[in-house]
């Protein structure tokens, strides 16, 4: 593939979609936003991708990091690495919650710089598309991803307060 061409890339199962996932943190430059049900079991604990997050966490003023799930307990009990670049980076990183009413959405995705992205059909389907150069798939998708953050909470904060 030539650098800027369209490609869209199938993957059936659970490997290929970390490492989809992998690949497209590593694409990113600006943003990066992934929604998916809880983050359990997709490598978000893993160290390349702690430090390719980091990295990516490093490399300007103006790169954000937006995570998005249904359930966000999963990162806060299984991922301290997610955790450890929160409360690193809690001023380009945030970590949202869907309400109820958004529950019925169960389609994971992941959006970098309104270039490529990564989606699966469902949750509980292991199938989906890789895309990378795909200004108008990845817009489709930072725009409802857009919707669904202004709909819901930060629910995960980078300081532990007690009492």
């Amino acid at each position: 593939m030539s650098e800027g061409e369209l490609q869209h890339l199938a993957f059936d199962g659970v490997i290929e979609y970390v490492t989809a996932l992998d690949t497209l943190c590593g694409l990113a430059q600006q943003t990066l936003f992934i929604f998916e049900n809880d983050f359990d079991g997709l490598g978000f604990n893993s160290e390349a991708r702690y430090a390719t997050l980091r990295n990516f966490l490093l490399s300007g003023q103006n790169v954000r990091l937006h995570l998005l799930a249904h359930d966000t307990q999963p990162l806060v009990r299984f991922c301290p690495r997610i955790m450890m670049l929160l409360r690193q980076f809690d001023h380009k990183m945030h970590i949202y919650q869907t309400p109820v009413n958004l529950r019925h959405v169960s389609a994971p995705f992941a959006v970098a710089d309104t270039h490529h992205f990564v989606r699966r059909f469902h949750f509980d389907d292991t199938r989906g598309i890789f895309a990378q150069n795909d200004p108008e798939g990845a817009i489709v998708l930072k725009s409802r991803f857009e919707e669904m953050w202004a709909s819901s909470h930060a629910s995960v904060s980078a300081t532990t307060l007690g009492l």
